[in-house]
């Protein structure tokens, strides 16, 4: 992934960014030992930043940085790996100088939304590039256990089911059925107290819990019905808290959510949004529901991979409640529709999902109609100009 900028003679940083636990610093690794066929070790020098070693992360740890590799090697690397450099302050003042000044490629990774490309500071507007790593998608998923596609459909269905519901990260994928809920509520864990409670310095940590299982266990918010779901178990905490506690949810790439799409603005404020999270193991494993709802985890599935794929993501409701699930733009209009439905051999729930596309049809002027579902089912190719897409094809097999 890394390959473009091992030679690029360009002085922009890589900046590796994604969600914990997808394999990031495995990337770097990968570069590094590339490298090392060519360079020295004094070369190409690795740092993680969230080393146990590393007490306090102040910004003269990077100031010192290159002078004490200097000091030590007799020479300036030709190469920073950096892992999780965002717990530094002033980051990004301290890469945009070693950029201007000195001949060395620099590589970054991070778990906050605040150095993707969008969101970087200033001072690295059009000087870093980015590389998104997301977690496995199902053909990924596949060559990582080592599944032939030749022999895949006689075993599509459990294959999918397991991926349907614990996810793609890597060390999840990997693991015994039995360690896989463990590990993926340890990673929670781990990115509620390092991503957002210790790097946001949030006091009311019980209220972030809660607030998170809210989430979980919701498929459209608001703010005043979060609020309310606070007080009925006794927390009052207030609307601003709760609106700046999802945004650093947010920048730690665990959710996302979507606004109803309409061309007035304030229709878009006024309507609840609808949350999706990074990987569909955490809804599993976190839901305090019983039973799994798979019209929720494929809806999750089908949205990670249009967002994979698009900037821009809505849904769409009309006031009779007819709902499509996702709304795709290109150059600000409406490109595509699409009905996530894990089940469509119900006769009324299909009748349902084809009637919110041809009423959003006819209100947004969209003729790319789609609906993806899951199952062996006899369904024809199109119905009425409506695209009926299986799993195995959606999820590029």
């Amino acid at each position: 992934m890394l390959d473009v900028t091992l030679n690029n003679k360009v002085k922009n940083a890589t900046v590796c960014t994604g969600f914990r636990r997808v394999g990031k610093t495995y990337i770097l690794l990968e570069a590094i030992e590339r490298l090392l066929k060519t360079y020295s070790r004094e070369d190409v020098i690795y740092i993680n930043f969230e080393d146990e070693r590393i007490i306090k992360p102040e910004t003269n740890l990077l100031t010192e940085l290159i002078p004490e590799i200097e000091s030590l090697f007799g020479k300036k690397p030709k190469y920073l790996f950096l892992d999780e450099l965002q717990v530094i302050p002033n980051w990004s003042k301290w890469v945009r100088r070693v950029l201007d000044s000195e001949s060395i490629q620099i590589f970054i990774t991070g778990s906050s939304s605040k150095m993707s490309s969008s969101e970087l500071p200033t001072e690295l507007r059009g000087r870093a590039w980015e590389v998104k790593v997301n977690p496995l998608n199902f053909s990924e998923f596949l060559r990582f256990k080592n599944t032939k596609i030749d022999s895949l459909y006689s075993s599509f269905d459990f294959l999918f089911n397991e991926f349907l519901t614990f996810g793609g990260l890597p060390a999840v994928v990997l693991s015994t059925e039995d360690k896989k809920q463990e590990l993926l509520q340890a990673y929670f864990r781990t990115v509620v107290q390092k991503d957002i409670t210790e790097r946001y310095k949030v006091v009311n940590d019980n209220a972030l819990k809660t607030l998170l299982k809210f989430l979980i266990n919701s498929n459209y918010i608001t703010i005043s019905k979060l609020s309310n779901n606070f007080k009925s178990i006794g927390l009052g905490v207030g609307k601003t808290t709760i609106d700046k506690y999802i945004s650093y949810i947010k920048s730690s790439y665990f959710m996302d959510e979507l606004k109803m799409f309409s061309p007035k603005i304030i229709n878009q404020l006024g309507y609840p949004r609808k949350t999706y999270f990074i990987d569909n193991g955490f809804l599993t494993s976190l839901s305090t529901k019983f039973s799994k709802n798979f019209g929720r985890l494929f809806e999750n599935l089908v949205y990670q991979e249009l967002a994979n794929e698009n900037e821009e993501l809505f849904y769409w409701k009309d006031n009779k409640n007819r709902e499509v699930d996702f709304v795709t733009l290109k150059d600000n209009k409406v490109d595509s529709l699409y009905q996530a439905c894990y089940d469509i051999t119900d006769e009324e729930t299909f009748e349902r999902e084809i009637k919110s596309l041809f009423r959003a049809k006819k209100v947004l002027g969209c003729t790319n109609l789609n609906l993806v579902f899951f199952g062996k089912t006899d369904f024809p190719k199109s119905v009425e100009g409506i695209k009926i897409i299986p799993a195995s094809e959606f999820f590029k097999i």
